[in-house]
């Protein structure tokens, strides 16, 4: 599986962007997925995953209530909306693929594919 990730720009404070990842390959809709975020000095986080079913998503308390996971199966695509951004959420953010696909995970070490990230910038 190929990820690629898109969406990310500048924002202000308060704004929205959505964040797309796009998978190519066979497997998709089988995987759960996550988004993770690495800002500039700092280990890389999770952010957001949800199951293959998209019966169950999970948010970092940190980005609760603004942030929004969702997956299309048939465009083997998931997304990330995020609003009323705040300047602690600039970072480059990833999109990750977990061949388990039940249990949403939330290690870094427990996915096995990603893509290249893209960079959210949020101006205060």
């Amino acid at each position: 599986v190929q990820l690629q990730a898109s969406g990310g720009g500048l924002a202000q404070t308060g704004g929205s962007l959505r964040l797309s990842c796009a998978a190519s390959g066979r497997g998709f809709s089988r995987y759960g997925m996550g988004w993770f975020r690495q800002a500039p000095g700092k280990e890389r986080e999770f952010v957001a995953g949800i199951s293959w079913s998209a019966v169950t998503t999970i948010y970092a308390d940190s980005v609760k209530g603004r942030f929004t996971i969702s997956r299309d199966n048939a465009k083997a695509t998931v997304y990330l909306q995020m609003n009323s951004l705040k300047p602690e959420d600039t970072a480059v953010y990833y999109c990750a693929a977990d061949k388990s696909g039940v249990v949403v995970h939330q290690r870094v070490s427990e996915y096995d594919y990603w893509g290249q990230g893209t960079q959210v910038t949020v101006s205060s």
